[in-house]
């Protein structure tokens, strides 16, 4: 039986590397930028055009997924071609997907763990700094900016808002530990799909 855990996450709360974990324990095909490449393959279009407009949005004409016109923005096919690619991998393979709406995308899929990750400032404001090169004096603005940006991506291209609890399975704060986090995940998803 396949399964998919979607990791959602704030910037610097460590999801992206908690995901990649939950990845590597369960033995599962892992992806975020790599998604990418999948995506890329199918669509045709150039994997620089998809690292340029990935997670951005713009003026979708009638503002959600279900009413899109022939005249669709690049951000716009470089969406759908990643949500053809989350179905796809989704139906080929067990796998972590970070980000990129999957949990969205998957909603119909019976086999899905959705996961948010948030830490609170002062953690993602050190994280950020020692693991992204971000001056101190402007992290916790950059921290703001990227989540305004994936708050509005999310939210533009699905009809949930992001980070609410009640769209996921599980929401963990990163504070209590990368490896707490890992371990949680990994125990409720081989609970819930009966898992050796």
């Amino acid at each position: 039986m396949n399964f998919v855990i979607t990791v959602g996450r704030e910037y610097g709360s460590g999801g992206r590397f908690i995901a990649r974990l939950v990845a590597e324990k369960l033995g599962i095909a892992f992806y975020d930028n790599e998604l990418l490449i999948e995506a890329a393959k199918d669509s045709g279009l150039s994997p620089s055009i998809f690292e340029s407009y990935d997670e951005k949005q713009d003026g979708f004409l009638g503002g959600s997924l279900g009413m899109y016109s022939y005249d669709m923005t690049l951000s716009q096919k470089v969406f759908l071609a990643q949500f053809d690619a989350i179905k796809k991998i989704a139906s080929e393979k067990s796998c972590v997907i970070v980000g990129r709406c999957a949990d969205y995308v998957l909603r119909d899929f019976p086999n899905v763990v959705n996961v948010f990750i948030c830490a609170p400032m002062e953690d993602k404001i050190k994280r950020v700094i020692e693991y992204y090169g971000v001056k101190p004096e402007k992290a916790a603005s950059y921290i703001v900016k990227k989540d305004k940006k994936r708050r509005g991506y999310y939210n533009f291209y699905t009809d949930m808002d992001w980070g609410k609890a009640s769209n996921y399975d599980l929401c963990l704060n990163s504070r209590v530990g990368i490896d707490e986090c890992v371990d949680a995940i990994v125990g409720y998803t081989k609970r819930r799909f009966k898992l050796d």
